[in-house]
């Protein structure tokens, strides 16, 4: 057993052999989960050397521990301490080279619809020389010439494919909360109970919403001052108010008759959420008292302990970062969600009510099982066609690679930062989540007013 374990995995690393899990008492796993699991592991070892990069504690380590570091550091022509290998200029050229590595897969898979295609056996295997590839390419950006004019340059081009990797998770969101309820609606036709399951969902979404404006209200502001964060409160408990009238106005609901309360409702508990974000990742704001202290205000007294403590908040924050970067990614490289953003829905009256309505009857993206094929460890469920798109998957991963590049070197407030002070506050990730705010009640409110500014054409969200 041990034998041919070894060789399926010589086969996957070095051959066309899907990968399979290590140990023998493990299921077997599909070979379309067990590719995106494969490009999923590349890119988290990406992001923590990028997160590696830009620690001042790693640095200083180093320093201290390995035998003659300086005589190392010149010998590679790194800089007298290896300044070249740290920072915001290390981060930019390793994610150059990890967003050319999913772009270039991206362009190889065009087109693919068969996974018995010479470029899908290459997309599904051969990852020993994958990662090679994205080693050279990583290590290959240090030598670029004119690096000042190149990072001037790629810092703009990755501010642009964040804000668009952005986009695409505040589309799908929307898309969610439209399929949510398409579903739940269905159900009513044959079972009246589906009208308390969504009237249950929508109060607690509506109460998750409303408690947590009215917790922000109390602790992010105080009765002098704060009043930045009393009208960005204002305004955000404003629009959820605002979306949820148009939502059930009679204009809307005679284009839309699926339209209501419960996408509003989750649309209202994501603003919520990010508005939280927003105004936690302000910078602090300190003021005499009356004693000629110091004094923090505008945010909560029970956190200001815990931020004493720099390599807590530093390891939590950044491992849940990464863990939401890489669901969202995942989860948006569905073929049903490469449907969605290109505009492609199934009719409302196809619908089957389900309370686990994100996945088919079957689960998501999967075949026929009659289409499929077992093999050791592996079950080869693209055996007549692929189940997902491969080259919309890198799309998606080369944006999330400029969104890492973005979010680690903290925006545009590049040259101070470190990862030690990420979770410190920064008025460039304030604005940015402000604005991934706004950018999603705009696009609810379009998903509802389009029909009526474009009644010739057909609309299925």
């Amino acid at each position: 057993m041990s034998a041919q374990c070894c060789a399926g995995q010589l086969a996957c690393c070095c051959g066309t052999a899907g990968c399979s899990l290590c140990c023998g008492c493990c299921p077997k796993i599909r070979q379309s989960r067990s590719t995106r699991f494969m490009y999923a592991l590349y890119f988290i070892l990406v992001a923590v050397l990028c997160c590696i990069m830009m620690s001042q504690t790693v640095a200083n380590e180093m320093k201290e521990h390995i035998p003659f570091y300086e005589d190392i550091c010149k010998g590679i022509k790194a800089g007298d301490t290896c300044e070249k290998l740290v920072g915001y200029s290390a981060v930019y050229r390793v994610c150059f080279g990890m967003a050319c590595f999913f772009f270039i897969f991206c362009l190889l898979t065009l087109n693919i619809n068969n996974s018995k295609s010479c470029r899908a056996y290459i997309h599904n295997g051969f990852w020993f020389f994958k990662l090679l590839l994205l080693g050279a390419m990583c290590s290959g950006a240090f030598f670029i010439p004119d690096q000042e004019t190149f990072l001037n340059v790629w810092r703009y081009v990755g501010a642009i494919g964040a804000f668009l990797f952005i986009g695409i998770q505040l589309i799908l969101l929307v898309e969610f909360a439209h399929k949510w309820n398409k579903n739940w609606t269905a159900g009513t036709t044959h079972n009246k109970l589906w009208y308390a399951a969504l009237s249950l969902v929508t109060l607690i979404m509506y109460s998750i919403a409303t408690g947590g404006l009215i917790l922000m209200a109390v602790f992010y502001t105080q009765k002098d001052g704060c009043m930045g964060n009393k009208i960005l409160l204002g305004v955000n408990g404003g629009l959820c108010v605002l979306i949820s009238l148009v939502a059930i106005s009679p204009c809307v609901q005679n284009r839309q008759p699926h339209s209501g309360l419960l996408q509003s409702g989750l649309i209202s508990c994501y603003v919520t959420y990010l508005t939280f974000s927003a105004l936690s990742s302000k910078p602090v704001e300190v003021v005499l008292d009356a004693h000629g202290k110091n004094v923090t205000i505008c945010v909560p007294d029970f956190g200001q302990d815990l931020y004493r403590d720099e390599n807590l908040v530093t390891g939590l924050g950044t491992t849940l970062l990464f863990a939401c970067i890489l669901y969202s990614c995942l989860t948006s490289t569905t073929r049903s969600s490469s449907d969605a953003l290109q505009g492609r829905y199934a009719a409302p009256e196809l619908e089957v009510a389900r309370c686990c309505f994100c996945f088919g009857p079957y689960g998501e993206d999967t075949e026929d099982p009659q289409n499929m094929k077992e093999g050791p460890g592996v079950i080869y469920d693209e055996k007549r066609s692929t189940v997902y798109s491969y080259s919309y998957f890198h799309g998606v991963f080369f944006l999330a690679s400029l969104y890492v590049m973005m979010t680690v070197t903290n925006w545009f407030n590049y040259e101070s930062a470190y990862i030690e002070t990420f979770f410190s506050g920064s008025w460039s990730i304030f604005w940015v989540k402000m604005a991934s705010c706004w950018m999603c009640v705009m696009l609810y409110l379009w998903t509802l007013v389009a029909p009526l500014c474009c009644p010739s054409r057909q609309f299925y969200v």
